[in-house]
């Protein structure tokens, strides 16, 4: 990572939540989007940290929706780190891997016609995934940690960050709750974008 820093903290506040009391932080970054922290615990300084990026689901973070796993990643981090006592949430305003959410609603109503996530994107003229974790990096260097133990089961996240200069030093998986809306989306995961997740079908 360069010496400068282009993403730092703007303002924070204590928030408390089912899972424990976080620190929430805004972040001033190039892109001119809110991207948040959310910490607990110390972390300045610290190896092995556990850490969560986590792109923007609308539809899952606030609706609950049950045709992804968002959702439930988002609390089962928060929950992690409320164990381990200290470790942070990275929260990147990239919604529907990057391509926004009007865009995800048309790839939704083609998932719906029988395409999977990565065609139905493919046809919509996107990549599967577009997401940049370059804000993530800068963030994390802005915290001051010094490595992270990766809360995912993304090998493409991995490398994303550690080609920014993150050290990952390990990766803490995550189980989804399978159901009848998200199966088909949890396959795609796995056998189109190689997510280290192992499937019961229902």
């Amino acid at each position: 990572m360069s010496d400068k820093k282009e993403a730092k903290r703007a303002v924070c506040a204590r928030i408390p939540t089912s899972a424990g009391e976080f620190q929430l932080c805004v972040f001033e970054t190039f892109d001119d989007k809110e991207h948040l922290s959310i910490s607990m615990g110390e972390v300045a300084g610290m190896d092995d940290v556990f850490v969560r990026v986590h792109s923007e689901c609308f539809t899952g973070d606030v609706l609950g929706s049950q045709r992804c796993d968002c959702g439930e990643q988002l609390q089962t981090a928060m929950e992690i780190i409320a164990e381990k006592g200290a470790g942070i949430l990275i929260y990147l305003r990239q919604e529907g891997r990057g391509i926004g959410l009007a865009e995800k609603m048309k790839a939704y109503n083609l998932q719906d016609e029988g395409y999977d996530t990565v065609e139905a994107n493919l046809m919509l003229g996107h990549q599967a995934d577009e997401r940049d974790y370059t804000v993530a990096a800068e963030m994390l260097e802005d915290l001051g940690v010094k490595s992270i133990r990766l809360i995912t089961n993304n090998p493409a996240k991995i490398n994303a960050l550690t080609k920014l200069g993150v050290t990952v030093a390990g990766r803490v998986e995550m189980v989804p709750t399978v159901n009848a809306e998200n199966e088909k989306y949890l396959q795609t995961k796995v056998q189109r974008m190689h997510h280290l997740l192992n499937l019961n079908p229902l």
